[in-house]
């Protein structure tokens, strides 16, 4: 059974004949005729009663009548609701980012996305781990990623963002920095240190940071709570290093902030997988231009 064939059922009941279905419906009598018959072979019975020029349903027509427009009348709505999600006027997007990206740049770009479209829901998730950012991405369970580069899995395409500068922040009253609030990495032997445990990406810009000065740091505490690690700051417990929108807000609080050199900057994509995006997922890549540096 087919679309047209429950069309061409309803233009003879509301044109009341053959003829007038044909011309309405822009086809010949004939074909319609036959697309008719095929339809009663297919469900074995006769819909309309024929005597002459005049047509009638039978029983079986009229209990056919209902359905067949509740079935229409489906139709027309889903490809309504398609319409709506093509124009972006509904829909969801579905993204996924670690909580130091969540901030900065996914929360920015989520606003001035919204800003454009809307209409169209926004669900960020959190991912266990870096690894599982890119998982969700592959199977589908989000559309758009965030995540640290390189990123190694086959059939994902990366859209390399503007580099997350980290700072550094220290607790209130401290003289680090100076007037310019610039230090040398190395500074960051002088005081203990708070920092996210061995594996997570800030920890990892760190160590690297570290190694590539030859000093070795303290480190006072240890934690998985990010959104504690300003807060430990301010009361003392030492010194971190945050993404810059982090750290600039801390400032408000009184901490100590200070660029580092050489810059410790962590290198953040949009991933997708390779095959087509959504209408809103496009749009947002879009939104994301201002902030691309290259796509690979």
């Amino acid at each position: 059974m087919e679309l047209r064939q429950l069309e061409y059922v309803l233009g003879i009941v509301d044109h009341g004949g053959f003829t007038r279905a044909a011309s309405a419906l822009h086809i010949s009598q004939p074909a319609l005729s036959q697309a008719v018959r095929t339809l009663e072979k297919e469900i074995g019975v006769d819909l309309f009663v024929r005597t002459g020029r005049r047509v009638s349903l039978t029983p079986a027509g009229e209990a056919f009548v209902g359905p067949a427009r509740q079935a229409l009348r489906g139709v027309g709505t889903a490809r309504a609701a398609v319409d709506e999600v093509v124009g972006l006027r509904a829909g969801r997007l579905d993204l996924v980012c670690l909580p130091t990206l969540a901030v900065s740049p996914v929360a920015d770009l989520i606003g001035r996305f919204r800003t454009a479209h809307p209409m169209v829901a926004v669900r960020l998730v959190e991912p266990e781990d870096i690894d599982t950012v890119a998982s969700r991405v592959i199977n589908g369970q989000s559309e758009i990623g965030c995540s640290d580069l390189p990123v190694k899995e086959a059939g994902i395409t990366t859209t390399q963002l503007e580099p997350q500068q980290y700072m550094a922040i220290f607790p209130p009253g401290s003289v680090h920095g100076g007037a310019r609030r610039s230090i040398h990495v190395s500074a960051l032997a002088t005081i203990p240190l708070i920092t996210t445990p061995v594996g997570t990406s800030t920890r990892r810009l760190l160590d690297e940071a570290l190694a590539a000065a030859q000093i070795t740091a303290s480190f006072a505490v240890e934690t998985d709570h990010r959104e504690a690690i300003a807060e430990l700051v301010i009361a003392g417990a030492g010194a971190a290093i945050l993404p810059r929108p982090v750290a600039q807000n801390a400032a408000t609080r009184g901490v100590v902030v200070c660029d580092i050199r050489p810059r410790i900057n962590r290198r953040i994509a949009l991933i997708h997988r390779t095959d087509a995006l959504s209408p809103a997922a496009r749009a947002f890549m879009d939104v994301a231009a201002g902030r691309l540096v290259r796509a690979d």
